[in-house]
């Protein structure tokens, strides 16, 4: 994989984990992406009450286009979300992570697919799985775990614009628009996605006159 190609997926990387990055917002859109490929939108899976309140204010709080501090907003939803409620299943999370940014991918993979394996409703191992499975190359894999991501989750930007920016690569613009779309009303705040929406608008004739 040449450099541009290699940092241009680390940045996708980046935004689906939310490694210093993202996280999501209002669930409003999502019903667009009925139409992708496999994908089966559920309901959100519940954490517990407080953080359940906490969420939607954050995410309310995300979705506000003029926020200036959403980078903390964003950081404070991706802890949430990555407490899975077992410390066993944290530390495989945090194995995974950690194997991903030492760009030991195999291993991120196997460390994940144990997690999923004992823990099928925690999204954000789906999440960190297809981010592996996307930095291998893996894209069939890879979209078939973020749709497992969205049926737990619909709110997760992350996955969202992940699945965008992969559909976008594999030459399918329409429904990368309405993934990449998705993701933009829930956090509106990431550059490479907002110029990803503009050049995708143009592209398929979707851009306002």
């Amino acid at each position: 994989m040449g450099d541009g190609r290699k940092q241009h997926s680390a940045g996708i990387a980046l935004v689906m984990l939310g490694l210093g990055l993202a996280a999501p917002a209002g669930a409003q859109g999502l019903e667009t992406l009925g139409t992708l490929p496999g994908a089966q939108l559920g309901e959100e899976t519940a954490p517990a009450p407080s953080d359940a309140e906490k969420l939607d204010t954050l995410l309310s709080e995300l979705a506000d286009p003029d926020r200036e501090d959403w980078e903390r907003v964003e950081g404070e939803i991706n802890r949430i979300w990555s407490r899975s409620g077992s410390d066993s299943m944290d530390l495989l999370l945090r194995r995974g992570n950690e194997a991903l940014q030492a760009e030991d991918y195999p291993l991120a993979v196997e460390h994940l697919s144990a997690l999923v394996d004992h823990a099928p409703d925690f999204a954000e191992g789906w999440n960190a799985r297809a981010t592996g499975y996307f930095l291998m190359d893996e894209y069939s894999l890879a979209i078939a775990d973020v749709e497992h991501v969205l049926a737990l989750n619909p709110r997760h930007f992350g996955a969202l614009a992940g699945l965008g920016f992969m559909l976008d690569e594999l030459n399918q613009p329409e429904l990368a628009l309405k993934a990449l779309t998705a993701a933009q009303k829930i956090n509106p705040h990431r550059p490479n996605i907002n110029e990803s929406v503009k050049r995708l608008e143009r592209a398929t004739g979707a851009a306002e006159l």
